[in-house]
This record gives C-alpha cells, structure tokens and sequence, in this order.
C-alpha cells in the first residue's frame, strides 16, 4: 500500500507544464499514393486507429445531400470478403468497438481494440473503406433507420436550432446542408449514387490512417503499405472535387410552436477558419463567457459574468457559447434555452457579454478564460479515441499534428487588448444569424437584434 500510494503522490505532483513536455510526439509519414500516416504511441495495452477523409455534407449537392451519413450506416454491413455477420463476428471476438461519424467536413471510420489485434483492425478497416458490399437489400433495409434517425433527431431541438442557424447562415451554400440529409434524399438515394460519392472522394490524398495508444509506427505504417497502398489517388478525367466558397449571410429563422415547454435560439457572427491565427483569441473569448446549465452548482458565485446574471436574473435554463470552425469560415455564436418569457432578456444580455469583449474585458477576465481553455483542452484528450479523433483532423486541417505545447504557448500569447481587438473584427457592427425554435413570439425582430450588435457598444 505504501508504494502504491507513494506512486500516486508522485503522479500528483507531475506540473501542468511537465505534462505538456512529457507528451510523445506524433509521428507522420507518406504512402506513393499520398495516404499520409500519424501516430501517437503511448505504450498501452489497448489502442484506436481509424481512417479520417477529407469529405463531408459540404461535398455534396442538393441530389445527394445525406449520401455520406447514408454511407456511415452501410460500412457496416458487410465488405466483399466479410459478409455482415462474419464482419461481426470479427469485431466482436477481439472486444473490439468499430465505429463511424459524418461531420459537415469530414468523415472517420475507427476501431477500438486491444494493442495487439491492430493489424486485424487495420485489415478490417481497409476493407470497409475500399470494398463495402452496398447490396442492394442492405441498402433498402437502411433507407428505414435512416428515416428514423431523422425523426428521432427532429426531437432533440438544439440539434434543429444549430442546423437551422447553419440552414439561415450559409443560405444557398453546401454548408447549409445538414450531416443527415432531407427523408427525401434517405428515401431516394441509389447505390449509384454511394458508388458514385465513394469514387469521388475516397482517394488517398484526403485519407488520414490515424492511431494512438499502444502502437508501433513503423508497424502502422507497413500495415497501411500491405492494405491501403493500391486506394486510388487519381481522379477520373480530372475532375478534383474543388469546395466552392460558402458565403455567409446575416439573417434569421424562425420556427415558433407555441406547444413547446422551451425555447432553443442560436445567434452566431462568422467566426475564424479552422487554420486562421484568430481562432485562439476566439477560442479564449468564449472561455470567458463560458457556459450555465440549471444543475451547475455555485449559483450566484460562477465566474462567467453571464452565467451569474443567468442566476440572478433567472434568464435562462442553459447556455454554451461555440466555434465551429470549418476550413475557410466559421459560426461564433451563442447557443441557449430559457421560456418564453425571458427570451428577449437573455438576447440582450448574450449579445452585451459580446460587446464587453470587444470593449471591456479585464486582464483577470483574459487570465480565467487562459486557464479554463487550457484546462478543456487537456482534458477532452482523456484516452486513445479522443487522441486517435484530435490527430485525424489536425492532419485534415493544419497537414501536422499541433502538440499541446504550441497550443498553450500560443493561448498564454494572448492579451486582453488582443480580445478586445480581435472580438471588434469578428463581432462588432455585423449582421448576426440568427435560429430559434418553440414558443418564441418573444423574440425581437431581426433588425432591433441586428442594431444591437453596434448600440450594445455605448
């Protein structure tokens, strides 16, 4: 016992900045055909690996919007080798967890597993990438889970308000498609149209073989050669899928159903790209106004200014202020719930928390929003998925893995002037977008909102 405790005090005693030191690199390497290899090897017993590819809704057109989420739900179901049950049965005899997600930009496919079953993991992920069935039973089979899903999704309203705002905001744009799709695509898609969508963009030059936790890089990078050297890098006739400039445009949208208990409402201004240098004086701004939910503890005492008037004011159930950042544009915005008769309260106090950033923020203020940032930071990469999901898309984004050192070198650059400069670029005097959902006749109209991104400010 005392060894073990004497251990756990030296853990302790490890600093925030010896941590950040002591973490492995991430390593990358090439294939011919341009499939880019990155790993991080920590020495555990289990590990996660996955394919990250450069496609998401934003690749797709009105037709075929849902065609990769439709995708997502065929992986599964069986490759030309491994029919779907021998593809279980593979999965499950190593206590394996294969998974998927579709994102607006990007698409992964991944594998938890034991450090020694990666090479099968890697074997059976190749498959589902280049050799899926798409059958046509299958696919028939999965236009109704899709279906469902869609339901199901339409009942969780902060999906629907931030898929709205998306909707308003890049109006006419491909970002204004959502991940699903509409039921008419999930009733209408072909298998010449997956075909289709597999062929255009699944080359190796978007691909990402991402790993962490117990594995070898050398190992990886001669299973990637032996699985994943023949995906194709060439385009037929030429034809590289180019993304067009989603234009973002002030506006609003606004579903009102008086039945609802609550009110979902988004505003967002367009925020920085993915690989701009603003994104961390964002990233600090919304660390200072922080986010509330009803079951927080603290009360009148929470260190988020609008957080405390939240309590005070009883103005809202929950807020969250976001980044969602895509290669050339961004949604910065606020995101909250509260009835119907606080609405225009919590609109006015939301946009006065932006307004405070781009004129008032203190020095204790920028320091609260360093520590709370650097903190999230840490600890969404708690475990090998996280790790394995973080350096997929680091490569997609920035073509390298940013450590956790350059990241926290460059939040403790950041100066209350540096805010307040760049929160006035992004914020102040620019037509909001605005979502809301439920009982929402409280809410201003769009142009009182809109004059209040200039009149907040004296």
């Amino acid at each position: 016992h005392t060894s073990t405790l004497a251990g756990w005090g030296f853990l302790a005693s490890v600093s925030y900045a010896q941590s950040l030191l002591g973490a492995p690199e991430t390593r990358l390497t090439a294939l011919d055909n341009g499939l880019r290899i990155a790993s991080e090897e920590t020495g555990q017993a289990t590990c996660t690996v996955g394919l990250w590819i450069s496609v998401g809704s934003r690749y797709e057109r009105e037709k075929n919007n849902g065609a990769g989420f439709f995708l997502e739900h065929m992986a599964f179901k069986g490759t030309k080798k491994h029919p779907q049950s021998a593809l279980e049965q593979q999965v499950e005899s190593m206590g394996a967890h294969l998974s998927a997600y579709t994102s607006r930009e990007h698409t992964a496919y991944y594998i938890k597993a034991l450090s020694k079953d990666l090479p099968k993991a890697v074997e059976l992920l190749s498959e589902v990438v280049q050799s899926c069935s798409l059958n046509e039973a299958d696919i028939e089979q999965q236009r109704g889970v899709v279906l469902r899903e869609l339901e199901e999704v339409e009942s969780n309203l902060q999906e629907v308000c931030l898929d709205l705002l998306h909707a308003t905001a890049y109006q006419g744009t491909p970002l204004g498609h959502s991940v699903l799709g509409p039921s008419s695509s999930a009733r209408n898609l072909t298998r010449h149209d997956l075909v289709d969508y597999i062929n255009s963009h699944y080359k190796a030059p978007r691909m990402v073989l991402a790993a962490a936790g117990g594995v070898n890089h050398e190992e990886l990078v001669g299973l990637a050669t032996d699985h994943l050297s023949g995906l194709s890098f060439e385009y037929e006739g030429d034809a590289v899928p180019v993304l067009s400039p989603c234009r973002f445009t002030g506006s609003e949208i606004r579903m009102r159903d008086d039945a609802l208990p609550l009110a979902h409402i988004a505003i967002a201004v367009e925020g920085a790209s993915a690989a701009s240098p603003d994104i961390i004086p964002l990233m600090v701004a919304n660390a200072i106004i922080g986010s509330y939910d009803l079951t927080y503890g603290g009360g009148k005492h929470l260190s988020s200014r609008l957080a405390r008037l939240s309590v005070e004011e009883n103005l809202c159930h929950s807020f969250q202020a976001f980044h969602s950042a895509y290669s050339d544009t961004g949604l910065l915005g606020i995101h909250f719930v509260t009835d119907r008769n606080n609405i225009d309260d919590m609109m006015h106090w939301s946009q006065n928390a932006w307004m405070n950033l781009c004129t008032t923020v203190t020095e204790s203020d920028v320091a609260r929003g360093k520590n709370a940032l650097k903190a999230a930071l840490v600890g969404q990469l708690n475990g090998t998925t996280p790790v394995c999901d973080d350096i997929g898309r680091h490569i997609l984004n920035y073509g390298r893995r940013i450590p956790l050192a350059e990241w926290d070198a460059r939040i403790d650059a950041v100066t209350p002037k540096i805010v307040r400069d760049i929160c006035s670029k992004y914020i102040y005097d620019k037509c909001p977008a605005v979502a809301a959902v439920g009982p929402i006749e409280q809410l201003s109209d769009y142009n009182r909102v809109r004059s209040a991104m200039y009149w907040l400010r004296f």
